[in-house]
């Protein structure tokens, strides 16, 4: 009857991290933090939901393994869970703050263009707009060109400047 009750709180554990992957974040501002991520206290992140479901799951799950391959009596199986889930939630706790200083690159801006090498996909007038194709974080894209000069197709350009987001402006590169 005792691994019943500890496979119950196992289940209510594996439910627990289910709700939190459904509402995820919605009582971290409850369980020790804000919302917009200021600290809530000494226990900020020990109290996340994840945390809190893995504790209580492997409490569950680590008291029924007790009892039934040692035959360890209620203390012990409860004590057994005990330590086993807090060295679960110590590492969803380390893990979800290592996931959350992941950073991702900066997203690139027009900006970012000015300087860079392309090559002209359709003739640049002097009085209008060409197409020239350029790299812009790694990917190929082809923005619309003006020029002082006119530029031919297949010809190479520098960007000098990126007055819009789609549109910059070229010379040509003298070899």
């Amino acid at each position: 009857m005792r691994m019943a009750w500890f496979l119950g709180i196992g289940i209510a554990g594996v439910a627990l991290l289910a709700l939190s992957l459904v509402f995820d974040g919605v009582l971290d501002g409850v369980l020790g933090g804000t919302p917009d991520g200021v600290p809530g206290g000494a226990l900020d992140g020990w109290l996340s939901l994840p945390v809190v479901a893995g504790f209580v799951a492997m409490t569950g799950f680590g008291g029924a393994v007790a009892t039934a391959a040692a035959g360890a009596g209620a203390a012990a199986a409860t004590g057994a869970g005990a330590v086993l889930g807090a060295g679960t939630a110590w590492a969803t706790y380390r893990f979800t703050r290592v996931l959350m200083r992941d950073q991702t690159a900066v997203t690139p801006r027009g900006d970012d263009l000015v300087g860079t090498a392309g090559t002209v996909v359709t003739d640049v007038p002097v009085d209008g707009f060409g197409e020239v194709l350029l790299r812009l974080g790694g990917q190929p894209v082809k923005y619309a060109a003006r020029s002082a000069v006119a530029i031919a197709r297949g010809a190479e350009v520098w960007v000098e400047a990126a007055p819009t987001a789609t549109s910059v402006v070229v010379r040509p590169v003298d070899r």
